[in-house]
């Protein structure tokens, strides 16, 4: 009698893990199809693409590390003719090296799903994507070959993310060598062996020093920001202190 318990226990853990495997999403974003849910957007446009189908979207300034961002609002823009986007509230758009990464999509409460079961279900069948949907806070999320999706409640609608993962991976490894290079850098202006082309910024004051100037050194750390060249910090916005020209 055991053994017989035993070997069912064993078959009802086969069946659930082959329910998991099965569920399992394995869809590239080369793949998806282009659902109505994305507005004729897709992951890999360029910012022409993007004015060629909105041409009133203006986009953010691309920082350090290759992003910008831009959101476009049917739902309060009067310039966007809001028939051609029935249901849709406002969509926030990401780009890296000037590339679309990130799409975010906010539907209002005429959306034909409304309740994130309910959406979630629409979305896997218009994405022809399995039901491998798992809980995120008061949403749902889906992470797939290369590509993830996010369900959330927002302003009495659903809305929905996809972002290509490979892409958010380049954008934390820039990160990295970023904080690894500064805090390289800002051990060499303590040390006095900082390289003479490197400056350090005042993100207070919005100026920078070049890091043999003695005003760098009265900067505090959590106002900091060290670039490589004098042209690295005039691109982001800062000026040279009138101590050090």
């Amino acid at each position: 009698m055991r053994l017989y318990i035993r070997y069912s226990i064993l078959i009802f853990a086969l069946a659930i893990l082959s329910l998991d495997a099965a569920a399992q999403c394995t869809q590239k974003l080369a793949d998806l199809p282009a659902a109505s849910e994305l507005l004729g957007f897709r992951i890999g446009m360029t910012k022409d693409q993007i004015k060629a189908l909105i041409p009133q979207t203006k986009f953010g300034r691309t920082d350090h590390f290759g992003v910008s961002k831009t959101t476009i609002n049917p739902y309060f823009d009067p310039s966007i003719n809001k028939n051609l986007y029935p249901s849709v509230r406002s969509i926030s758009l990401d780009f890296l090296d000037e590339r679309l990464i990130s799409l975010w999509i906010g539907f209002d409460e005429t959306f034909k799903a409304q309740g994130i079961p309910e959406f979630t279900k629409a979305i896997s069948e218009s994405f022809k994507l399995p039901n491998a949907w798992s809980t995120k806070g008061r949403g749902q999320q889906m992470r797939c070959a290369d590509f993830q999706l996010i369900a959330t409640p927002v302003g009495g609608g659903p809305s929905l993310r996809l972002l290509d993962l490979a892409a958010d991976d380049t954008i934390a490894a820039r990160r990295q060598e970023k904080e690894e290079r500064d805090s390289a850098a800002e051990a060499a202006v303590e040390n006095g062996t900082a390289e003479r082309e490197t400056v350090i910024g005042d993100k207070n004051s919005k100026t920078y020093y070049p890091a043999r100037c003695e005003g760098a050194k009265t900067i505090g750390s959590e106002n900091r920001v060290i670039f490589k060249t004098h042209e690295e910090a005039e691109k982001a916005g800062f000026k040279i202190a009138k101590s050090c020209q």
